[in-house]
């Protein structure tokens, strides 16, 4: 594993497009932030995680031209592993537990923003929370919580 200073969201990028299988890296999503590091002064608040993006796409789209559940929840879980990258401050391997989704409204036509943040990091296990949220109007469109074992290495 890297030190906390020599892992950043360029290794968190070339890890979202090594590591998941290709039918992942087809829904094209992009590191938009990567936090690892709470900021000055406002730690008590802080979780380790990332923000990513979906860009809209009609493959991704049910009858009605709304974005498929099956898109988000694929979206929150790899969202959710590159935030445990962000706590663990490297890669390390991991596989989901727990998924649970919480749809709110649906999303059409627009990139889908996640928010993935780290709730706690344990030896073993990690738990997490995503937001999904329309990048149109920022406004949720999904609430996931998640569990990840953390595997040997």
């Amino acid at each position: 594993m890297q030190q906390a200073n020599e892992f950043g969201i360029e290794d968190a990028r070339r890890v979202l497009g090594e590591v998941f299988a290709p039918w992942v890296l087809d829904l094209n999503l992009s590191v938009e932030q990567f936090d690892f590091t709470p900021p000055p002064g406002n730690a008590a608040d802080w979780q380790p995680g990332a923000v990513l993006r979906m860009p809209f796409s009609e493959r991704l789209c049910r009858n009605g031209g709304i974005v498929c559940g099956q898109a988000l929840m694929a979206f929150a879980d790899t969202a959710m592993v590159l935030a445990n990258l962000a706590a663990n401050k490297g890669y390390r391997p991991m596989t989901t537990v727990d998924q649970t989704t919480h749809f709110m409204r649906a999303v059409m036509s627009s990139d889908v923003l996640a928010d993935a943040r780290v709730v706690r990091l344990g030896r073993t296990m990690s738990f997490g929370r995503v937001t999904l949220s329309s990048a149109t109007d920022n406004k949720p469109v999904a609430m996931v919580s998640s569990a990840f074992a953390m595997l040997p290495q």
